[in-house]
């Protein structure tokens, strides 16, 4: 806080004290874009969660709200309905490496090996099994699934690959993750992310060549 008694030079103005309270400048404008993306961020993390354990059905706003300790309000104010909340946890980034890149014998491997890091790396980035799981109940999630590997895998694979190799190089990719983390079918579960690549890559090769 400003001292009361302490001398300012002529024409000065007090500089604003943190302790003051926010202010209406930039910086506080910007402090106010973190502090909103953090409660989104948050919003989202939980509702993932929530969504993936419970169903879209059984979620409520209010069990979502206090996982992320914030009133119920908030989440309909960033995201106006529990669909559109649903939507937005649905939003997924596959982040492709540039397949442009790799080698065409490699390009199996390198496929197979990225959705395996992704779906069995960090366990808060959970929205690709959330998205898996609801798009076998929920048709706005088995319509968001499509949608994304339209959008990034057949791009990501280029002109070199015939439009309808890539849908089916995007259907063995799925077909791989039901099986082992839906219904976990002991012989795909019990093998290694290792083995997996090794023994599954051929078949991606197969339908490229």
């Amino acid at each position: 806080m400003n001292d009361p008694g302490r001398r300012l030079p002529s024409g000065s103005e007090p500089v604003p004290d943190p302790a003051d309270g926010p202010t209406d400048g930039p910086a506080g404008g910007l402090t106010g874009a973190r502090s909103s993306d953090r409660t989104r961020a948050a919003i989202l993390r939980a509702a993932r969660a929530h969504f993936a354990r419970h169903g879209y059905e059984r979620t409520t706003i209010r069990a979502v709200a206090a996982d992320a300790a914030i009133d119920a309000s908030m989440v309909m104010r960033y995201f106006g309905s529990k669909e559109n909340l649903f939507d937005a946890a649905l939003t997924i980034d596959l982040r492709l490496p540039d397949l442009a890149a790799v080698a065409r014998d490699d390009l199996p491997r390198v496929l197979v090996r990225h959705f395996l890091d992704r779906w069995e790396g960090d366990p808060a980035d959970d929205a690709l099994l959330l998205l898996l799981r609801s798009a076998v109940t929920h048709e706005r999630a088995a319509e968001r699934m499509r949608e994304i590997f339209a959008e990034q895998v057949a791009p990501a694979l280029g002109e070199a690959v015939d439009p309808r190799r890539a849908g089916l190089v995007s259907a063995q990719l799925l077909g791989l993750a039901l099986t082992r983390y839906l219904l976990r079918a002991p012989g795909v579960t019990a093998l290694t992310p290792d083995e997996v690549t090794e023994l599954y890559a051929p078949a991606l090769a197969a339908v490229l060549s």
